[in-house]
């Protein structure tokens, strides 16, 4: 069948990639002229995604209606603070009950909305869902296995793209609590800087261990404030894409926090890893939203602070380590 991939940086490359091993046309749309012709040329992205080639049932466009014009599926993935502008320009080129799947992993910093609340804002004929899990886009290009899982409030959307991914690479698994898998795979890219952070600061595997347990902990507190499964978060968007995430070469969180832990400014690491790090615009929101339901988020307001108010991260250690006693479980 035909598939869109709205987004050709490693993940949209990585799962064009996937989807065309299957059989599928996939149409892949690159937000300028000059990058569609380069991996056309290429057939890979040398910038993010080198030694991945593109099938020959690739299509590289730039018209976004050609893209998504008859696609059985419609598959995002840009980056979060592009979310509203490529969904306004989506919108009229989806089809009133044309299924739109988001693979971006952020929040919009501006509104604090899901991204799945953004699109179907946006691109109200849609039928939506959102798919997360421990998933680097460089091994899904390699065809090495992994799981996800799919939600949507929809089961049949649901299941007919469970049916589309499901292969014997890329088991996927369907929820119906799209908040909570939204949740798992943006906050865990904080958690994932602040291990990088503990990394380059020279600490070791109990720190980033603990970091972890109780990072997750407070995922799952603003969570369920906002609505989600509390099970969702001990799921595959959840643990298991907190899990990778932190601890991964693949990972540009972790890479980037490592940077800051071995004294580099946010820019100067940003720059040398020279890749979209989705936890520092969701740092900023993750903060705002632990503020707006009242939620204890220690870990998410020390990295926000180390991040955007200048405070050495050893002093942000400290301030974790010594806060007032209390019980795992709270």
């Amino acid at each position: 069948m035909k598939i869109a991939v709205i987004g050709s940086g490693s993940w949209g490359c990585a799962i064009a990639i996937l989807l065309a091993n299957k059989g599928n046309t996939v149409y892949l749309w690159s937000w300028q002229q000059s990058e569609t012709d380069r991996l056309s040329a290429d057939r890979e992205n040398k910038e993010v995604l080198p030694g991945a080639h593109f099938p020959d049932n690739i299509v590289c466009t730039h018209d976004m209606g050609n893209c998504t014009d008859g696609a059985a599926l419609v598959v995002t993935v840009v980056p979060s603070p592009a979310t509203r502008s490529t969904a306004r320009e989506l919108s009229g080129h989806i089809a009133d009950g044309q299924i739109l799947m988001n693979l971006s992993k952020g929040l919009e910093e501006s509104t604090l909305m899901r991204l799945s609340q953004v699109y179907a804002q946006e691109i109200p004929q849609a039928k939506i869902a959102v798919m997360s899990g421990p998933s680097h886009a460089e091994e899904v290009s390699q065809g090495l296995p992994t799981t996800n899982v799919i939600a949507s409030d929809d089961p049949k959307t649901a299941e007919f793209i469970q049916n589309i991914f499901m292969d014997r690479v890329f088991r996927v698994y369907t929820g119906d609590d799209v908040t909570g898998v939204e949740l798992g795979g943006a906050l865990k890219n904080v958690i994932a800087l602040c291990s990088g952070i503990s990394d380059g600061m020279g600490y070791g595997d109990n720190t980033r261990a603990a970091l972890m347990t109780r990072g997750i902990a407070e995922i799952k507190r603003l969570g369920v404030a906002m609505g989600a499964k509390p099970e969702t978060f001990a799921g595959l968007s959840g643990i298991g894409d907190l899990i990778v995430t932190c601890t991964s070469v693949h990972s540009r969180n972790h890479r980037a926090g490592i940077l800051l832990g071995q004294g580099k400014s946010l820019d100067e690491a940003l720059a040398e890893v020279h890749m979209v790090v989705e936890g520092v615009n969701t740092a900023r929101a993750a903060y705002k939203l632990s503020k707006k339901y009242g939620v204890s988020m220690p870990i998410t307001e020390e990295a926000y602070k180390v991040l955007f108010e200048g405070k050495n991260p050893h002093d942000a250690v400290n301030d974790l380590m010594t806060r007032s006693k209390s019980q795992e479980h709270s």
